[in-house]
């Protein structure tokens, strides 16, 4: 194999990583939308898409491993390869955390929420903005940018906090609402959660560059 033929591999790869990252975008936004607007088809689309992210999962995982076997990649290659192993991980799993709020919007489709939800949709946002960014940060090679989408983790904790407190006072207030807002506390957790792992696209960007491992989520 020539050296342009597993360059090429190796863009082809990225392509997919991205691709994969789009849909996990929209996996995210689409779970919020059912919650909000308690949508069950909705939520089950994005149940049954949880299968084409997996598929995805696969095919990458796959590819790196024919890339590895089919030359003797140079270091900074395999780390590249590594690195994008590691990020297909993290994806899939932001995916499944959208599976468990699609589940939740199921769940409570028939409900009266016992408030309008704004904090959650604002949390969502801001958390599609850092798997974007990270990912952004991965297709550049740039340790700036991957420093700069960990900088919104903050803002999602913030927001995670503010919804917790309130959540909880509700639930002080009136108790039969107990099962409803911990769902909700769930969906936040979940949010969190995704955030965490597009930071961890931030690490292995910046261990890709730099060969360095640090760990931004503390």
């Amino acid at each position: 194999m020539t050296r342009g033929g597993f360059d090429t591999d190796l863009q082809t790869l990225h392509n997919d990583l991205i691709r994969m990252g789009s849909i996990v975008e929209k996996q995210i936004h689409q779970c919020i939308e059912a919650l909000v607007k308690q949508d069950e088809v909705l939520a089950n689309t994005v149940i049954d898409n949880d299968d084409l992210v997996d598929d995805l999962q696969k095919e990458i995982e796959d590819k790196c491993i024919r890339l590895i076997a089919k030359q003797q990649p140079l270091a900074i290659d395999l780390r590249n390869i590594f690195t994008a192993s590691k990020i297909v991980t993290d994806l899939e799993r932001m995916a499944d955390h959208a599976v468990d709020i699609a589940k939740i919007a199921k769940r409570l489709k028939n409900e009266v929420y016992i408030k309008e939800l704004i904090d959650i949709p604002a949390m969502a946002e801001i958390v599609k903005d850092i798997i974007h960014d990270s990912l952004d940060a991965y297709v550049e090679s740039s340790v700036d940018k991957a420093y700069a989408a960990c900088k919104l983790d903050d803002k999602i904790d913030a927001i995670y906090k503010q919804i917790f407190t309130e959540l909880l006072m509700k639930m002080s207030e009136d108790s039969a609402h107990t099962n409803q807002v911990a769902q909700f506390l769930f969906v936040c957790k979940y949010l969190e959660r995704v955030a965490d792992h597009a930071t961890n696209v931030c690490e292995w960007t910046i261990y890709l560059v730099t060969g360095d491992q640090i760990d931004l989520n503390e």
